[in-house]
């Protein structure tokens, strides 16, 4: 009996010219750009809401949320909607790339590095033709930072 290497499949993107990625089995939707509804004394980085098919559904910008430059929406930004915890969010990014699978062994840790916005979102590193991918920790992403334990 031999031990077949777990291999991950995962959905990639583009942000900010630079690539990431997400388990493609928290992927429930890709759609395109929609205007969103601000709601008040929501973080920088929660674009607002939007209608999802009766549901209302918060949308990040993913770039603001992982301390990247800003850039302005347009038609190409799509948002890559995830379950995480029984919870959906819309991820708004550049442009989504493709679907790859890989080994654990493709992928490494990513360095320690000094605590800041993002830092500790990324769970792995791996290079793909010469392209650095980065795969994020979803629920890291996704956490409510204002939340604490009393």
């Amino acid at each position: 009996m031999t031990d077949t290497p777990e291999v991950f499949e995962l959905l990639t993107f583009r942000l900010a010219d630079q690539d990431y990625a997400v388990d493609i089995m928290s992927v429930r939707e890709i759609r395109g750009w929609t205007t969103t509804t601000p709601l008040p004394h929501a973080p920088s980085h929660m674009k607002g809401v939007i209608n999802l098919r009766g549901t209302v559904l918060p949308v990040m910008d993913l770039a603001d949320r992982l301390g990247l430059p800003p850039r302005g929406q347009n038609d190409r930004n799509v948002i890559v909607v995830v379950t995480h915890a029984d919870t959906m969010t819309g991820l708004l990014v550049d442009a989504v790339s493709d679907i790859i699978t890989l080994a654990e062994s493709d992928m490494q840790a990513p360095p320690e590095m000094a605590t800041g916005p993002g830092t500790a979102v990324v769970r792995n590193l791996s290079l793909i033709e010469d392209r650095m991918i980065r795969i994020l920790d979803l629920p890291a992403v996704i956490a409510r930072p204002e939340v604490s334990a009393a």
